[in-house]
């Protein structure tokens, strides 16, 4: 395994696996039994960063979400598992009622909820401190001061390490920064966008994002990780939920645009030429490059997960990078 630091203060940096582990299914459609092994697995391997949510499965079962959690909870004290495991956890989206959603009924990020979710999220995680704390989705409905305070104030007391953000709009991210930089207080640091090879449209609409997708990682993004060295992208759903090598996954409606078969086929390339799977060309590519990303790649079977992990010690020759990063 290789690692990197996400953060800066000495006092809550903290070094990382280079691959994080996905557990947003761990505990629902991903059964115990198969989840603990995962995870065992992972950290026999060298992996210290594993991902969750508050609100992780509340699709599956029409709930509120906490099964991810509860089930890392669990294994951490089955396993006698402390601190050098970095969890990741996120809140703002969980639903405040069971059958309804983050679009309609979201939790949120007044300081009211992000001290009352943390402190559940702690409890269910089996943690004194939560390592790296996400707001999940923006809240436009609460002042950003409140938001960056409300954050800061759990930093401040030791309950949370590093903060995060993910799904919302880079304008959005750089004014909270900046008031939390202004006021001498812990800001963002870390990011979570969906990020992979191919390159989706961002003018799609949806119900959370009404204007077009805030939940990839674009250009302003990835402008400001060239342009901000204490920033990390945590890059989640790399490999499309198996849509690159799968025949019954097609990929998503917003990679439906001319410039994805240039891009799949030079992947296809690299492929052959590595004798490397697909998926293991989209890790190495992000893992190896220039800006700081940390692919975050869900596993429903130790055998996905070996397949992964084979990725950190992929190799691209600077000529396969070279035509990866170009093809169009």
């Amino acid at each position: 395994m290789k690692y990197r630091t996400i953060g800066t203060d000495p006092a809550t940096r903290r070094e990382v696996s280079v691959l994080a582990l996905g557990a947003m299914l761990f505990g629902s459609v991903t059964d115990e039994e198969t989840s603990f092994a995962i995870l065992d697995r992972y950290v026999e391997a060298g992996g210290n960063f594993v991902d969750t949510s508050d609100n992780y499965a509340f699709w599956v079962d029409g709930g509120q979400g906490g099964q991810s959690e509860e089930l890392i909870g669990r294994w951490r004290r089955s396993r006698g598992v402390g601190h050098e495991i970095v969890v990741a956890t996120k809140l703002g989206a969980r639903p405040l009622a069971p059958g309804t959603g983050y679009t309609d009924n979201a939790e949120g990020l007044s300081a009211k909820v992000i001290r009352e979710s943390a402190e559940r999220s702690r409890e269910r995680l089996g943690v004194e401190k939560l390592d790296l704390l996400y707001a999940h989705i923006d809240d436009h409905a609460v002042p950003q001061r409140e938001t960056v305070e409300g954050f800061a104030e759990l930093v401040a007391e030791g309950t949370v390490g590093l903060l995060g953000v993910s799904n919302q709009a880079m304008w959005r991210v750089e004014r909270a920064r900046a008031l939390a930089a202004a006021a001498g207080l812990p800001g963002y640091e870390v990011l979570q966008y969906q990020h992979s090879h191919l390159r989706p449209r961002f003018d799609v609409p949806s119900e959370l994002f009404p204007d077009g997708s805030l939940g990839h990682a674009g250009a302003e993004l990835l402008g400001c990780l060239r342009a901000e060295p204490d920033l990390t992208l945590v890059a989640y759903s790399p490999l499309l939920a198996g849509a690159y090598v799968r025949r019954d996954k097609p990929l998503p409606p917003d990679y439906d645009h001319p410039g994805t078969p240039a891009r799949l086929a030079v992947l296809r390339e690299v492929a052959r030429e590595t004798d490397a799977s697909v998926n293991q060309v989209v890790l190495a590519w992000q893992l190896g490059g220039e800006l700081p990303i940390v692919p975050l790649a869900g596993a429903s079977s130790v055998a996905q997960l070996e397949e992964n992990l084979a990725a950190v010690d992929l190799e691209l020759t600077v000529d396969q990078r070279s035509r990866l990063d170009a093809a169009h």
